[in-house]
């Protein structure tokens, strides 16, 4: 039993500040996504394009290759500094953050899952890059439901024989290289479900239908079909039968990115909001020095600090790779997309008739928040993995 001596020693060494690393990290991401990202913000929206030429200035500044080991040509940050660099980009503009984060949720299985050989050859790539990943799991039958998957993989020689489709893909129509998630047997529940890493080029591998989004239209979404698709059998992440282990453990490692998301959206969007109530004048007055006004801006302003604690302790579970990383992963993802979803609809209450115009980026930053209450597992599935996790604990 921990001593009122020893609980007192825990909360003394308990730091809550950032590096001064991290604050650097911070301010320099800061800077690049004002200078360079938010004067197109409207446009990327507009277009429902994937930027590239912005990419390619992240590629440049170092900051699509940060979260990766050094090892590959990364920037070597832990997952706290990751969420920081992705928030401060989702703060300006969540299509863009999505630029990072796709390619680092396409690789993570390469990254947890991959031999060595495989890592050298596909997260360089990325890291120079070279090359987009994305994340081939969803299909029209299995979304949150991932033992639905029908695509399947038959072994014939040395390569793997792919058959089926993938939907909602994040950059699946601008991405060199996919992890695809497939049965290798149909019977085993699972422990048949296996992870190959695809190249745009292989033969079979085609893309369908570009989806036209609500939100986040600068992060382009579409379907992948394999038709006999052939994939060296080298291409196998890890052993067969491994498939549901990497996926899971990859979206432990995704879901804090994904609340981090969400903090970044809702912080942008509070601070547009504050800044407008300080200037807007209603009654010979700032809208600010109403009581009304003010409560709203103080609800969002304690859930975006609450998200952003709570994401930063979920990071640091699954970079020590604390038995409840997936308790905390789920839970920053739930209350950072619920976050994010509540603080930029009362920004746009705030703003009044502007904040439903396309003139304030409000109306955008609502219209983006949405998707992190949705994907890499809804929070109504985020929920039911966090109750699972309090039943066992509480036994």
């Amino acid at each position: 039993m921990m001593t009122i001596e020893t609980m007192a020693q825990k909360l003394e060494n308990t730091d809550f500040q950032l590096t001064d690393e991290q604050k650097d990290i911070k301010a320099y991401v800061r800077e690049f996504a004002e200078a360079v990202i938010a004067p197109r913000s409207s446009q990327i929206d507009e277009d429902a394009k994937f930027p590239f030429d912005i990419y390619k200035e992240m590629v440049d500044n170092g900051l699509v290759s940060m979260p990766y080991p050094e090892t590959y040509g990364g920037g070597g940050v832990d997952p706290v500094t990751e969420c920081i660099l992705v928030e401060e980009l989702s703060r300006v503009d969540l299509s863009c953050a999505l630029a990072c984060l796709v390619n680092s949720l396409g690789s993570q299985p390469i990254l947890l899952g991959g031999n060595e050989e495989q890592k050298m050859k596909y997260i360089s790539r990325i890291t120079s890059g070279e090359s987009l990943c994305a994340f081939g799991l969803t299909e029209a039958g299995a979304g949150s439901d991932f033992m639905g998957i029908r695509t399947r993989a038959v072994k014939k020689g040395d390569k793997y024989i792919i058959n089926g489709s993938k939907l909602f893909i994040s950059h699946a129509n601008i991405s060199d290289v996919v992890t695809v998630f497939a049965k290798t047997d149909t019977q085993a529940g699972i422990r048949g479900l296996s992870c190959f890493i695809v190249e745009k080029d292989y033969p079979g591998f085609k893309v369908g239908k570009t989806e036209h989004k609500l939100g986040i239209r600068g992060s382009e979404t579409a379907e992948l079909i394999f038709e006999d698709m052939e994939v060296p059998a080298e291409n196998l992440i890890g052993a067969e039968g491994s498939g549901w282990k990497i996926a899971m453990n990859t979206l432990d490692h995704s879901r804090p990115g994904v609340g981090a998301q969400g903090v970044g959206v809702a912080q942008g969007a509070l601070d547009f909001a504050m800044k407008y109530a300080q200037q807007r004048e209603q009654f010979n007055q700032p809208i600010g020095n109403f009581e009304a006004i003010q409560n709203m801006l103080v609800d969002m302003a304690i859930r975006t600090e609450a998200a952003r604690l709570l994401v930063y302790r979920a990071a640091v579970a699954v970079a020590n790779e604390s038995r409840d990383k997936s308790m905390y992963s789920s839970l920053s993802k739930c209350f950072g997309g619920d976050t994010a979803m509540r603080v930029t609809t009362d920004a746009v209450q705030v703003l009044g008739g502007y904040g439903y115009t396309k003139e304030f980026p409000v109306e955008r930053m609502m219209r983006d928040a949405k998707i992190t209450q949705i994907y890499e597992g809804t929070n109504q599935v985020q929920r039911l993995v966090i109750s699972r996790h309090l039943i066992k604990n509480y036994r």
